[in-house]
């Protein structure tokens, strides 16, 4: 009996944790509307010559801008199609190329003294410091923005997959030879498991790293579509509503990413190794 009254006060527990959750969520998107509407308003009585957007008024533009209305010389879903397959093959191939580099890297203490210097160099450059070296390299367009993207994206992969590696205890990968393991079995059963969390987390960094660099490339390598070009192109015609647009598009897409893909599957993965209570 006592042991069903706990595990009840548990499950009321839970249950009351995600309702705060999401009534946190609710409220901060209320605080942020609130902030919105207090700034339009007080800019628009200091400086009356300024016309600062409503939500109202965003709303508005974007409405008319799905029905088809065309955004410098293409429609919005255009733009934002361009945008996501840029980041997508730029981010893939950052995928591709670092997870198994960071593998080796985790592995080799060689390969990792001689090597792992210069991605913590990559590291701590900025993503736009690299648009004279994309430009030399590959001219203006769509190659330099992809370009871009995958040298800022890659180092935070490679150096979380590495690090999951290096942490994973010797005492489990002694303990399934003795119990003979040959060594494609031990990197299915021991090494994937253990470094899947941190897999997971440079894989968030380096997507938000490659998501933020997209849309500044897209300003300033030339391109002719794109999220990014659309905010710049707003600038130069006063179009403050449509760039609040892009704006948005360009939070919400990073939220779902965050929300919808990331954290379902970290703590899919944490529930499956024992890490988490299961709902």
């Amino acid at each position: 009996m006592r042991v069903l009254t706990e595990l009840n006060k548990g499950q009321t527990t839970r249950r009351l944790r995600h309702r705060f959750l999401r009534g946190s969520a609710i409220i901060s998107f209320l605080i942020m509307i609130l902030i919105w509407e207090i700034t339009a308003y007080v800019t628009s009585i200091v400086r009356k010559e300024v016309h600062f957007p409503t939500l109202l008024d965003v709303f508005t533009r974007f409405t008319t801008l799905l029905s088809g209305e065309p955004l410098y010389g293409a429609p919005l879903y255009q733009h934002l199609i361009d945008s996501l397959s840029r980041w997508g093959i730029s981010f893939g191939l950052a995928v591709v190329v670092g997870i198994p580099i960071g593998l080796l890297l985790g592995h080799s203490l060689f390969l990792s003294d001689l090597l792992m210097p210069l991605i913590y160099v990559l590291q701590v450059i900025p993503g736009l410091a690299w648009i004279p070296i994309a430009l030399l390299l590959f001219g203006l367009g769509t190659t330099p923005t992809i370009f871009m993207i995958f040298i800022t994206a890659l180092p935070p992969i490679i150096i979380n997959t590495a690090g999951g590696v290096r942490s994973i205890a010797k005492k489990y990968i002694k303990a399934a030879r003795m119990l003979g393991a040959d060594d494609l079995t031990i990197f299915h059963k021991v090494l994937i498991p253990a470094v899947t969390l941190p897999i997971i987390n440079g894989l968030r960094i380096g997507l938000g790293n490659g998501w933020r660099v997209l849309i500044a490339a897209e300003m300033v390598v030339g391109v002719s579509s794109g999220i990014g070009y659309s905010i710049i192109e707003s600038r130069w015609s006063l179009d403050f509503e449509a760039s609040f647009v892009c704006i948005l598009i360009i939070a919400c897409i990073g939220l779902i990413i965050e929300r919808v893909i990331f954290t379902t599957l970290e703590e899919k993965v944490m529930r499956n190794r024992g890490l988490m209570e299961v709902r």
